[in-house]
C-alpha cells in the first residue's frame, strides 16, 4: 500500500508539471546566461551556457532534431536509466533493486541571497520512487560566476545506494574543444597540459583522498571553436570543484560532437548508502564563461574567489620568514630569536616556526617521531613557545607556528593510546609515508582531537597570529575502525566531511587567525579548502625557475592573494640550482612574498637588497592581492620569456614582472603588449630594485595606447635576467 501511495504521488507530481507546459529557467550574471528548459516530457534540459541572452523566451520553440533512438537531449541532470546512455550525473540502486532513475521537473524557486547573488533551486522527482533531486545554481552577477551542486533526498523508508553523484553536468556545443588542465607531482605542481578533445571520454581525477592536488587539480579551462590557446581573445569556459578529496571531471564528446562536462566527487570505491529521510549534498562546481580569452576567465574566477571563495579575503597576508629551510629540525631558542632579529631587520612582518617544536617522550628531532604529541619539546625550547612569540611581537613582528594535526607517528604517545584511530584496513599492513600514518577523520573522536590540537596550540601563547597546517601523506590501504563493515566505502567522503567539520569549529573560534593550507606543498590547492584557509603553500619547491611555471599554472585558477611564494637559499635545497637573489625576489614578489633560508648565511650586500625588495613590495602588494591579472607571455612559449601584470580595478596603477628563462641571444628582442592598461591614460614607468634600468622607458611617462599597441620591451636576454616595473597613471 505504501508503494502504491508513493507511486500515485509521483504520478500526480509529474502530471502537475506536465500541465504547466514548457518553461524557461534562466540563471544569469552581468555577462553570462545559463538557460534551461522544461520540455514537453517534463525533463530539465540545458539550452545554453555562454554569453548573456537578453530574451531567452523564443528558445521555448527550440528543437535539437535529435532522433529519440540516440538518447535524450542535453539533460541538466542525466541519470542512469531511461534513454540516457551518456555519463550519468546520478546513478543509484533503489531499495527494490531497480537500477533506473528518471527525473521529472516538479518546481523551481529563485531567492536573492545578497546584493549581486541569486540562488535558483530546481526540484526534480523520480517518476517511480520517492527520490527528490534538487539542482542548486548560485549566480554571482558581478563576477560572472555560477556555482552548481545537487541535493539528493531519499523520501522513502528503505535505504538506497548511490553509485555516481556528480555536482553538475554542463553540455556544450562547439566545433572544437581545446582543454587546458593541470598535472604534476610533489615539487612540480600545476604544470599545464593542453589537448584537443576527440570523441570519447577524457577524465581528470585523483584517488589519493588527501594531498589530492599534487598530480591533478580539480579545475580546467576549455577554449571553444579553436585549436589555439589565447589569453585575450575567444570564448573560454573555466571550472573548478570545491572539494578537498577524491574528484573526477569528465569530458565526453559524443557522435553529435556535443561535449558533456560532469564534475564532482570521484565515485571510485565510494558507494554511499542513503537512509530513508537522509539527504546527500554534493560540493559546488564553480563555472565561468569569458569572451575575452583565458585571461578573462581567470579574472572572473579571481574576482569570485576574493569576494566569496577564500577565507577573510580582505585580511592582509603578512610577509614572513619561515624557519624550515633555514633550520629544519636543528634549532634552539637562541637560533629562533636570531632569525626573528634578522626578519625584523629586513623589513618582514612575521616569523613562522615550522616543524620540530613538539614532543615529550618522543621528541620531534626528525620525521620519525612525535606526530600526535602536541606538547612543547622542553629540551629544545625550555622557555616555551610564548617566549619566542612574545619576542617576535616585541620586535614588531607577528608570530606563526606549524602543525600537522591529521598525522601520527608510530613513535608517539598518541599511537600507544589510540592505535585504532589510524586509517587502516584490518589485517593488512599499515604502510607509511614520511614515517607517518593518517588519523581517521571520519571518526568524531578524532575530529575532536584534531580540533583540540589547533585549540591547544593557540593556548601556548596569546601572540600566535598564523598557523601553517600541513599534511605530508595521502591515503593508502583505506579503511576505518570507526565505520561499520557495510559502510567502509563511505570513508573517502566522510573523511573530507570530518575535515570540514573540524575547520568549521576552528573558524567559529578563531576567525582572524591566518591559516595556511599546506600539504607537502601544493597538495591541497582547491576551493573546498580555501573556504576555510587564507592561503596555500604553493609548492615545497622554492627554486625560482621552477616556481615561474608552478605559479603560472596556479594563478590561472587561483588568485595570487592566496599563493605563498618564498625566497630561499642557493644552491636550492630541492633542485640544486643556483639563481641570482634578484631573480628569486622578483619571482616570489608576484605572490605573497616570504623568505625561507638562514639569514645568518646571507652577505651584507644580500641583506641590503632584501630590505630594498621587501620595501618595494609594500608599494604594490595591494595589486597582487586585489588587482586584475594579465598574463603577457607564457613560460611555455619557445622564446624563453615570461611576463605578467597586475592592474588596479580603476586602471590607475600596475606592476609588471618579466623573467628570462633561457639565453635568448642578441637577436630575440622582447615585445610585450600590456593588455589591461587604459589606452586613454598616460603612465609613469619606474623599474624597481635596480640602480640602472634595462628599459629605455624607465622614468618616462608613456601612453597606455603605446604600451598596449607598440608594447613594452625591456632588454632581458640572459637566463635569470628579470625586472619589476611599477606603472602609475598621471
Amino acid at each position: 500500500m505504501k508503494r502504491i501511495i508513493a507511486f500515485a504521488a509521483a504520478l500526480w507530481l509529474v502530471a502537475a508539471a506536465h500541465a504547466a507546459g514548457k518553461r524557461i529557467i534562466e540563471i544569469t550574471t552581468d555577462d553570462v546566461s545559463w538557460i534551461m528548459m522544461v520540455n514537453e516530457r517534463d525533463e530539465l534540459t540545458v539550452l545554453h551556457f555562454g554569453g548573456r541572452i537578453a530574451d531567452p523566451e523564443p528558445l521555448l520553440a527550440w528543437r535539437s532534431y535529435r532522433h529519440a533512438d540516440y538518447g535524450t537531449d542535453r539533460m541538466a541532470c542525466p541519470t542512469a536509466g531511461g534513454r540516457n546512455f551518456r555519463q550519468p550525473a546520478l546513478r543509484m540502486t533503489h531499495a527494490d533493486g531497480d537500477m533506473n532513475t528518471e527525473l521529472a521537473y516538479r518546481s523551481h524557486a529563485v531567492e536573492r541571497m545578497a546584493d549581486g547573488v541569486t540562488r535558483t533551486s530546481v526540484e526534480l522527482v523520480d517518476r517511480k520512487d520517492a527520490v527528490t533531486v534538487t539542482m542548486v545554481y548560485t549566480a554571482y552577477e558581478r563576477e560572472n560566476v555560477i556555482t552548481a551542486h545537487c541535493e539528493i533526498f531519499n523520501g522513502g523508508r528503505k535505504p538506497l545506494r548511490l553509485h555516481d553523484f556528480y555536482s553538475a553536468t554542463l553540455p556544450v556545443k562547439a566545433s572544437k574543444y581545446l582543454l587546458t588542465h593541470f598535472y604534476g607531482s610533489w615539487a612540480r605542481e600545476m604544470q599545464v597540459d593542453r589537448t584537443l578533445l576527440t570523441h570519447g571520454m577524457k577524465s581528470i581525477e585523483t584517488r589519493k583522498g588527501v594531498r589530492t592536488t599534487h598530480t591533478e587539480n580539480p579545475s580546467f579551462m576549455l577554449s571553444l571553436d579553436t585549436e589555439t590557446f589565447d589569453e585575450n581573445c575567444g570564448e573560454v569556459i573555466a571550472g573548478a570543484l570545491a572539494w578537498t578529496g577524491n574528484f573526477r571531471i569528465n569530458f565526453e564528446v559524443d557522435e553529435f560532437d556535443l561535449l558533456s562536462i560532469t564534475g564532482g566527487i570521484n565515485p571510485y570505491a565510494s558507494e554511499y548508502e542513503l537512509a530513508g529521510g537522509e539527504r546527500f549534498v554534493t560540493p559546488d562546481m564553480i563555472l565561468t564563461y569569458s569572451a575575452e580569452g583565458a585571461g578573462g576567465a581567470s579574472r572572473n574566477l579571481h574576482d569570485w574567489a576574493r569576494s566569496h571563495g577564500v577565507w577573510n579575503p580582505s585580511q592582509v597576508r603578512p610577509t614572513l620568514l619561515n624557519s624550515w629551510e633555514g633550520a629544519y629540525f636543528d634549532f634552539t631558542t637562541e637560533t629562533l630569536l636570531r632569525m626573528v632579529d634578522d626578519a625584523a631587520d629586513m623589513g618582514l612582518e612575521m616569523f613562522v616556526l615550522d616543524d620540530g617544536w613538539f614532543g615529550r617522550e618522543f621528541p620531534r628531532n626528525d620525521s620519525r617521531a612525535g606526530l600526535g604529541d602536541w606538547c612543547v619539546n622542553v629540551a629544545k625550547l625550555p622557555e616555551g613557545i610564548d617566549s619566542v612569540a612574545r619576542y617576535a611581537h616585541g620586535k614588531g613582528l607577528k608570530f606563526g607556528i606549524w602543525i600537522e594535526p591529521e598525522m601520527i607517528n608510530e613513535k608517539s604517545e598518541l599511537y600507544r593510546k589510540h592505535p585504532d584511530w589510524v586509517v587502516q584496513a584490518p589485517g593488512r599492513e599499515k604502510t607509511k609515508i614520511r614515517n607517518q600514518w593518517l588519523l581517521d577523520l571520519s571518526n568524531p573522536a578524532v575530529q575532536d582531537f584534531v580540533f583540540g590540537v589547533f585549540d591547544s596550540t593557540m593556548q601556548l601563547s596569546p601572540h600566535i597570529d598564523y598557523v601553517k597546517w600541513d599534511a605530508n601523506r595521502h591515503v593508502e590501504s583505506a579503511g576505518s575502525e570507526w565505520l561499520p563493515d557495510g559502510r567502509q566505502s563511505h570513508f573517502w567522503i566522510d573523511y573530507v566531511r570530518g575535515f570540514y567539520a573540524v575547520l568549521e569549529r576552528i573558524r567559529a573560534k578563531y576567525p582572524d587567525v591566518v591559516v595556511q593550507s599546506c600539504a607537502s606543498g601544493g597538495g591541497r590547492v582547491d576551493y573546498g579548502a580555501l573556504k576555510y584557509f587564507d592561503e596555500v603553500w604553493t609548492s615545497d619547491n622554492t627554486e625560482a625557475l621552477s616556481r615561474v611555471f608552478i605559479q603560472y599554472g596556479t594563478n590561472m585558477i587561483y588568485p595570487a592573494l592566496v599563493t605563498g611564494a618564498h625566497v630561499s637559499a642557493v644552491p636550492n635545497h630541492q633542485t640544486g640550482n643556483s639563481t641570482p637573489l634578484k631573480f628569486r625576489f622578483d619571482v616570489a614578489s608576484s605572490g605573497r612574498l616570504g623568505m625561507e633560508l638562514q639569514p645568518q648565511n646571507m652577505t651584507g650586500r644580500e641583506r641590503d637588497f632584501a630590505r630594498r625588495a621587501v620595501e618595494s613590495y609594500s608599494m604594490y602588494r595591494d595589486l597582487i592581492a586585489s588587482g586584475d591579472l594579465y598574463r603577457i607571455a607564457s613560460p611555455y612559449d619557445p622564446d624563453g620569456l615570461c611576463a605578467l601584470m597586475y592592474v588596479s580595478k580603476d586602471k590607475s596603477r600596475a606592476v609588471v614582472f618579466a623573467y628570462c628563462l633561457k639565453y635568448r641571444s642578441r637577436t630575440l628582442k622582447t615585445q610585450l603588449r600590456l593588455h589591461g592598461l587604459a589606452r586613454d591614460r598616460k603612465y609613469a614607468v619606474r623599474e624597481l630594485n635596480v640602480d640602472k634600468s634595462r628599459y629605455w622607458g624607465d622614468g618616462r611617462v608613456l601612453g597606455g595606447d603605446l604600451l598596449v599597441e607598440k608594447g613594452f620591451n625591456p632588454d632581458l636576454y640572459k637566463i635569470y635576467d628579470s625586472g619589476v616595473y611599477y606603472l602609475e597613471a598621471q
